[in-house]
């Protein structure tokens, strides 16, 4: 968002924040499909019965927790899809909103990843060239804090 703000608050400012995301997406990603990798974090092993299998993909246990009796899981869901801007901007403002978070939008062969959240996105890409180019063509987008961040 311009001066650096985490969330829109009106829907001029969520037309910035969606064209902001949406230009990125397609430069990395006009023409292919991507991947759209969704987290549904858990306290149980089993994928919750509530959730759609549809789509689902890996479950992962999470060890960084200090108390070894507590267990968190990370069950990814990803759905595979032709990239078109506007065509997950429902979730892009969900993300924005801070209501989803954890989302990845990635080539095929995950060699490019779009990771969204609110006020920002990382993006990772396979060259320091290709991140340098990217970033400098939207360096009036980035953070003013010192951090960067």
């Amino acid at each position: 968002m311009p001066d650096s703000k985490r969330y829109a608050d009106d829907e001029s400012e969520y037309t910035v924040v969606l064209e902001r995301y949406n230009t990125v997406l397609d430069e990395l990603f006009a023409g292919a499909d991507v991947y759209v990798i969704t987290p549904l974090w858990t306290a149980e092993a089993e994928v919750p019965s509530s959730q759609p299998i549809t789509g689902y993909w890996h479950s992962l246990l999470v060890e960084d927790d200090p108390d070894p009796e507590f267990r968190t899981y990370c069950h990814l869901f990803a759905a595979r899809r032709p990239w078109r801007r506007g065509c997950i901007d429902e979730s892009l403002r969900d993300i924005a909103d801070d209501k989803v978070a954890g989302v990845l939008i990635t080539d095929t062969r995950m060699q490019r990843i779009h990771h969204p959240y609110a006020g920002g996105a990382d993006v990772f890409l396979a060259t320091s060239e290709e991140r340098d180019r990217v970033r400098d063509r939207h360096a009036d987008w980035l953070s003013r804090h010192p951090s960067g961040l």
